[in-house]
């Protein structure tokens, strides 16, 4: 194989090559992948000098398309669709399951916003960065402030932003559930309440010079407001009935 490198041929060209050459040998079958993959060496980070300037394309890591996927969407494959969902949480009739979602401000500054789907209370989280882990903790810790009868559910996008899910039911044990693609109407509750909040975070503004308790001002507001949805009842006084009648 090296003789063919060295030959310019390229591994796409060797792994079709093989099968030609020994087609009695099956042993003798590879991917141009894993030729690729076999010349990198970890400890050093690079192609092996002698070999990488006959590549067509100089590359220090060839990656295949397999694993690009599976850097961004495998987590995907662990989730529980929204289809999975009970149906308590789809009929609104019990209190404790959320929609989530992230408001994207100026420099990707970023606010979580969480909304009660049967009283449409709302809660917004400051977020200290926007990668996953960091998004996680801070989900996780406004969560289980709730009572254990409003941590029943979460419905979100699927960002991966929240491609930790898993550790977060551990951390909560709230079970995740993530929409179909390009289905924000699935979460039609926080969709509404991200357009309300705009009277307060207006696009193009930089969302994290807002602390935590202007945050908590901010969803107090939302949740004091008589809904045409709940009757013109407020959210807060909604959950709090629904909560006192399950306890």
């Amino acid at each position: 194989m090296s003789r063919k490198l060295r030959g310019d041929w390229s591994p796409q060209q060797i792994a079709g090559w093989l099968p030609k050459a020994f087609a009695g040998d099956h042993s003798m079958r590879v991917s141009h992948e894993t030729i690729y993959r076999t010349l990198f060496i970890q400890s050093r980070g690079a192609l092996k000098r002698q070999l990488l300037e006959h590549l067509r394309r100089g590359r220090t890591l060839r990656r295949s398309r397999t694993h690009q996927w599976q850097s961004s969407n495998q987590w995907l494959e662990q989730a529980f669709s929204i289809r999975q969902r009970p149906a308590e949480a789809e009929d609104r009739a019990v209190p404790g399951h959320w929609e989530g979602d992230l408001l994207v401000g100026l420099h990707r500054s970023q606010i979580a916003t969480l909304v009660e789907r049967h009283s449409r209370f709302v809660m917004l989280v400051k977020l200290p960065a926007h990668d996953s882990p960091s998004v996680v903790k801070a989900l996780s810790r406004k969560i289980l402030q709730l009572p254990q009868q409003l941590r029943r559910s979460l419905t979100w996008d699927r960002g991966g932003e929240l491609a930790r899910h898993q550790q977060f039911t551990i951390d909560t044990q709230v079970k995740v559930y993530f929409c179909d693609p390009h289905s924000p109407w699935q979460r039609g509750s926080n969709e509404n309440t991200n357009g309300l909040l705009r009277q307060y975070f207006p696009k193009g503004t930089d969302l994290s010079v807002h602390s935590q308790r202007h945050l908590d001002a901010i969803a107090r507001r939302l949740n004091e407001r008589p809904r045409q949805t709940l009757g013109f009842e407020t959210p807060a006084d909604t959950l709090a009935r629904s909560v006192a009648s399950t306890v």
